[in-house]
């Protein structure tokens, strides 16, 4: 019998970390435990909002969400978003708390720990049991004495730790037993055992290879988790993204739709809904070569507005006119949206050194960045279409009432009759600021009518979608997992 908390660490980034916590928040959920995740700090530009309309990484709402409870920032209290190499804007319990680079914010870490903690005391008041995360390996020496996130919060948390080793990168032996080598005894001691990920082919080949690490560690391996592929759950970081101008299976007689791959893209879950069209690929790339291949073309959201749109009209302006004049819709969402427009002007230095950048021209739209950050759940219609999304931005953007592209109901509950986006007189181009615009069936209905694509048969609204996803991780943990030795 474990502790009541579980903390989930990882040899690396992207090992599965985050799937593994989400599983067992279901888990614990389906079998009428109260329980919560927790991170204290996440570092991705995938975020968004809470009923209260505050702002947290987007790993710990799906875990929530597993966990079939509200999200809450008590949930993940710091989230750096990085708006350059060592630049990062900070967010803590929802809210704009500046912008650091690595070593002020190193230099601030008691003060941030000390907000973890308290954030997780408010937690466990509510909630009978909490799954803890980690962040990217949890054996990096340099880092240990002033890591937040990994041995030091399951510590404070008196929570047992589960180490989870990603087999497809390879060297999965070297994986666990030089993460426990690189640990002091006492955090040792923490580790009951190993979570053995993206396992292909025959599991029981690797009988033998687990029996060995048992044998050597001394700590159980609770099971090896197949590759799977019959459910999708939203990634935390952009890692699924790295490889893009993947045309390696393209179809030309199949509608596609591409995704600009911009330098610093945020919220790229903006298109999972899309992916999941069985007759449509979505493909991100960053080479304008490509742009002949699509119907449509998007520009993402972006935490560093300005530095994308300086490489966006390097390396894509001349080609994006010829392809909206000859054959192409484009459409931007958020950053991408504010890049569409005539500038965009961050007069206080908000995401860099103030200034105005001149947009790409192809919306009658002008974005000024300023404070504060709107950051609210929104209700919308384009035309008769409803659907539900987030905005997470600072711009403010002027525009003509006339060509706004939709009608707002409500924002954090709110009833409102507002407006949002904007298009083109020619209906050729389009922007908004609406994250999760895809997510429900009726708007991709709409979207698709737009770009002149004509598919049939469309998936069920993402938020029906994900509960199902979520059974079906559960389902496969269960499987492969040794559970009783975990609850």
């Amino acid at each position: 019998m474990m502790k009541k908390n579980i903390a989930v660490l990882g040899t690396g980034s992207d090992v599965g970390k985050s799937i593994v916590a989400a599983a067992l928040c279901r888990l614990f959920a389906d079998r009428g435990i109260s329980v919560a995740p927790f991170k204290s700090q996440n570092m991705s530009n995938n975020s968004g909002i809470t009923p209260e309309g505050l702002e947290m990484g987007r790993a710990q709402i799906v875990q929530a969400e597993a966990a079939k409870i509200v999200p809450h920032v008590d949930m993940n209290p710091i989230l750096l978003k990085p708006t350059g190499e060592k630049h990062s804007q900070i967010i803590l319990n929802g809210k704009v708390h500046g912008d650091h680079t690595a070593m002020s914010y190193h230099k601030n870490k008691d003060y941030y720990f000390k907000k973890s903690c308290e954030a997780f005391d408010r937690l466990k008041t509510r909630f009978d049991r909490i799954v803890l995360e980690g962040a990217g390996s949890c054996a990096e020496v340099n880092l240990m004495p002033n890591d937040i996130v990994n041995f030091s919060m399951a510590q404070y948390a008196d929570a047992d730790v589960i180490i989870v080793a990603d087999i497809h990168r390879g060297g999965v032996f070297g994986q666990l037993v030089g993460t426990l080598e690189c640990l002091p005894q006492n955090y040792r001691d923490m580790v009951k055992g190993f979570i053995i990920n993206r396992f292909r082919g025959d599991i029981n080949l690797f009988q033998d290879g687990a029996a060995w690490i048992e044998r050597k560690t001394g700590k159980k391996v609770y099971g090896v988790l197949p590759w799977y592929s019959h459910f999708k759950i939203d990634a935390e970081d952009s890692v699924e993204i790295e490889t893009c101008n993947n045309f390696k299976n393209f179809s030309q007689n199949k509608p596609a739709i591409g995704i600009i791959r911009l330098p610093h893209i945020a919220n790229f879950t903006d298109f999972h809904a899309l992916s999941k069209i069985s007759g449509l690929q979505t493909i991100f790339f960053d080479s304008p070569q490509h742009l002949k291949k699509f119907n449509a073309v998007i520009i993402p959201g972006s935490k560093n507005t300005r530095a994308d749109l300086d490489w966006l009209t390097r390396h894509f302006k001349t080609d994006l006119e010829a392809y909206t004049r000859e054959q192409g819709y484009l459409f931007g969402i958020c950053g991408g949206y504010q890049m569409l427009g005539e500038f965009v002007d961050d007069p206080d230095g908000l995401e860099g050194p103030p200034g105005e950048t001149k947009a790409l021209g192809f919306l009658p739209i002008q974005t000024t960045l300023k404070a504060p950050k709107t950051t609210t759940l929104s209700e919308f219609k384009w035309d008769k279409a409803s659907g539900n999304g987030y905005e997470i931005h600072m711009g403010h953007t002027r525009i003509n009432q006339n060509q706004a592209l939709l009608n707002v109901l409500s924002r954090n509950a709110k009833p409102c009759q507002d407006i949002d986006g904007c298009i083109t007189e020619d209906k050729k181009i389009a922007g908004t600021y609406i994250h999760g615009f895809f997510d429900s069936q009726e708007i991709i209905k709409k979207w698709l009518e737009w770009i002149d694509v004509k598919i049939t048969d469309l998936p069920e609204d993402i938020s029906s979608s994900r509960n199902t996803n979520y059974e079906l991780l559960k389902d496969h943990f269960e499987t492969h997992i040794n559970i009783k030795d975990i609850i």
